[in-house]
């Protein structure tokens, strides 16, 4: 976790970055995200509408597609900023999907440009998550 926590400030800008590459037209609500991989990269992702709306491809989503397209597959944090009053949860979508390649203790943080912060665990987000050990036991 101290890895993490040293590192914030650099997932908290990569996220940010992201957000201003997202396509919004429709919702104008622009999310980027960004995930430290256990091998100690960051990488990122934004939201991509569709004007077909459930095609839309949350920035949480699209982060961990982008890293697992290069080879990363287990991430250790996740941070999610938006320009909103409130701080913005992932969906439930992406708490399957967040699930599936973190930890229950791994840890989501929340950030909007009022620099405020909430942070959860994958645990708080999806209680007793569907996982692929589910498919094992």
């Amino acid at each position: 976790m101290t890895e993490q926590l040293n590192r914030l400030d650099e997932l908290i800008l990569a996220a940010k970055q992201a957000s201003k590459h997202a396509y919004a037209p429709y919702s104008k609500f622009y999310v980027g995200a960004a995930a430290l991989t256990l091998s100690g990269i960051i990488v990122s992702g934004c939201n991509v509408e569709n004007a077909s709306y459930g095609l839309t491809i949350c920035a949480e989503r699209n982060c961990l597609a982008s890293a697992i397209n290069q080879g990363e597959q287990a991430f250790s944090i996740v941070v999610i900023y938006t320009e909103q009053e409130v701080i913005t949860p992932p969906c439930g979508a992406c708490r399957q999907v967040l699930a599936e390649f973190l930890t229950s203790s791994s840890t989501v943080i929340g950030v909007n440009h009022f620099d405020q912060q909430k942070q959860w665990t994958i645990a708080e987000l999806l209680p007793d998550a569907f996982t692929p050990k589910n498919l094992y036991e």
